[in-house]
């Protein structure tokens, strides 16, 4: 496993697309049960090498009802992006994550995780590249139950879905609980 997070962290596969260069983040261990399948990290993960620590990240936890010590500090989350490197702006949020990179490594990480794991798929770019159908986001979302045991559909929580999340308050009243309810089963 560790021969295995150092090819990815060398990885400069996507480099010459990147606008800031290769810089990797991932996190996974061989007790990981809770596989967090994201697009990718942004501008301030870049820098600072830490996933989830932005606004988006302060709402992630929430929803998982995980405090921010916890969801660094615990072995069980694996942080999986659809590309592991900040792809750059566009005109509205950040480009799309590289198709070369989730093909290139994922498999491979999921071979060395338990198979008792949950894939909690943030957003449109891993619910696409995972669930084989053609509902939109929302269907999905409105309809995470058919998904499990291996998945859980939810939006990015980017704030640039505000609009989304006013327009569908069923999902913090009745999916947010059951994805908690869902996280703290796997933290026991």
């Amino acid at each position: 496993m560790d021969h295995l997070k150092s090819n990815i962290s060398k990885c400069t596969k996507c480099a010459e697309f990147l606008a800031l260069g290769s810089n990797p983040i991932f996190k996974f261990s061989d007790t990981s049960s809770i596989l967090l399948i994201s697009q990718a990290p942004g501008r301030q993960a870049h820098y600072q090498n830490k996933a989830w620590d932005d606004p988006s990240g302060i709402r992630l936890k929430e929803w998982l009802g995980i405090p921010n010590h916890d969801f660094y500090t615990t072995k069980q989350f694996a942080i999986l992006p659809m590309a592991f490197c900040y792809p750059g702006k566009s005109k509205t949020g950040d480009l799309p994550p590289s198709p070369l990179c989730a093909p290139l490594w994922h498999q491979k990480i999921l071979k060395n995780i338990p198979d008792n794991h949950i894939k909690i798929l943030i957003g449109k770019y891993a619910q696409d590249y995972y669930l084989n159908d053609s509902h939109t986001l929302t269907k999905r979302v409105q309809n995470f139950k058919e998904y499990l045991p291996n998945y859980f559909p939810i939006p990015h929580p980017s704030p640039l879905n505000n609009i989304w999340l006013k327009k569908n308050p069923w999902f913090t009243t009745e999916v947010v609980p059951s994805l908690q309810k869902l996280i703290q089963s796997k933290l026991r």
